[in-house]
């Protein structure tokens, strides 16, 4: 509760003690010709409470159908431009399906692609790690 309450009050949700940036996970999921435009963070929280987190910063943008969680497969999660082993990723999912929940932010007038993943897989796809996956898109001015 107290790792939540932390994160409301922060207006960068990134310097919160809520997630750590995990970039050992970006050989994994993001795309090697886009790479530096990733940040990836972990949360030991589930996906429902890091969702609220992060719905309380006012950066957060609400179109139609943003943030809403979704059950879906762990190759529609995880895409297929990333490096990961994809027998590997399937073996750890097994039947079960990954929680997913997708939506923008404006961090000082800079667009980002936020997706939320829970469960989601350890960096060398042995098992599954309880909280949540936090990819960020830095998508670069047009």
């Amino acid at each position: 509760m107290l790792a939540l309450v932390c994160v409301l009050g922060c207006t960068d949700l990134r310097s919160a003690e809520v997630w750590r940036e995990a970039p050992e996970y970006l050989n994994l999921f993001a795309p090697r010709a886009h790479r530096d435009a990733y940040r990836i963070y972990v949360s030991p929280l589930g996906l429902d409470e890091t969702l609220r987190a992060l719905l309380a910063d006012p950066a957060v943008q609400h179109p139609p159908g943003a943030w809403t969680p979704e059950s879906i497969s762990p190759f529609d999660a995880f895409g297929r431009t990333g490096s990961y082993n994809r027998w590997k990723l399937a073996g750890l999912y097994g039947n079960r399906r990954a929680r997913v929940a997708r939506g923008p932010r404006v961090d000082r007038g800079h667009v980002e692609s936020w997706m939320l993943v829970a469960p989601y897989p350890d960096p060398a796809l042995k098992h599954l790690e309880p909280g949540t996956l936090i990819l960020v898109l830095q998508i670069p001015p047009s």
